[in-house]
């Protein structure tokens, strides 16, 4: 099995849409509580006996949560950043002309950052302030800002067959599913009894969610009838 070691602490990995091989690994220092990120783009070998070999590496002052690839460019690639910002990097370009633009709107660290798979001109960020923001790579500023939860949103994931419609998750224990034409958010999933920290549409059922929370539960959603959750996977509690 192929190894690669990265300085930092790893919190997230993606593949490209675009070439089976490549991956982007979003890095943190000191577990993201304090100090600089990296972001690693690596080409796996299709022989598993040789090393993965590193395309590019961009440093960061803070560390970086998340990280997505543009739909439409395959050379784009979107950081999450801990100083609040959403870095965009494009490998077609030298190290030296990286990141080609930062957006900083967002008052606290950006948390994740997700590409619309359906439009692809447009994506998301989440951030523990509270809120979400939809961008255009065309536009030097947010296109809107969803403020509704009451907590840091951990996670912001659009739906894999609508363009229009994403969900995030909060440390306020809900879920809230959103429709990008609307004013507010269009359904509320109150599910879960301490924070919710992931959330991801199933790429088969539009219509199905998936919450992963501190409570140590995995729940299971169907939007069509989101009272009761369909599977709840309740791990075993461990004293510390």
């Amino acid at each position: 099995m192929p190894v690669f070691k990265t300085p930092f602490n790893g919190y997230s990995v993606k593949f490209s849409p675009f070439y089976e091989n490549r991956l982007a690994v979003a890095t943190a220092q000191n577990f993201g509580i304090l100090g600089n990120g990296r972001l690693h783009v690596l080409d796996l070998s299709a022989d598993p006996s040789l090393p993965i070999g590193e395309l590019a590496a961009y440093d960061t002052a803070d560390g970086i949560y998340d990280v997505s690839w543009s739909e439409s460019h395959d050379s784009i690639v979107i950081a999450a950043v801990a100083d609040g910002s959403v870095k965009l990097y494009d490998l077609a370009l030298p190290p030296t002309s990286n990141p080609i633009r930062s957006f900083q709107e967002h008052t606290r660290e950006v948390h994740s950052a997700d590409y619309n798979p359906v439009r692809r001109d447009s994506f998301l960020s989440s951030s523990w302030d509270d809120t979400v923001k939809l961008w255009t790579l065309d536009r030097p500023t947010s296109v809107r800002t969803f403020k509704e939860h009451a907590y840091c949103v951990y996670s912001a994931v659009w739906n894999p067959r609508h363009a229009d419609v994403f969900a995030s998750a909060s440390g306020d224990c809900t879920l809230r599913v959103w429709d990008v034409r609307e004013p507010g958010s269009t359904m509320i999933l109150p599910g879960h009894e301490f924070e919710i920290l992931a959330c991801d549409w199933n790429k088969y059922d539009e219509c199905v969610i998936a919450t992963a929370s501190v409570d140590k539960s995995v729940k299971v959603w169907d939007v069509r009838n989101y009272r009761v959750p369909l599977s709840v996977l309740e791990w075993a509690r461990v004293c510390c």
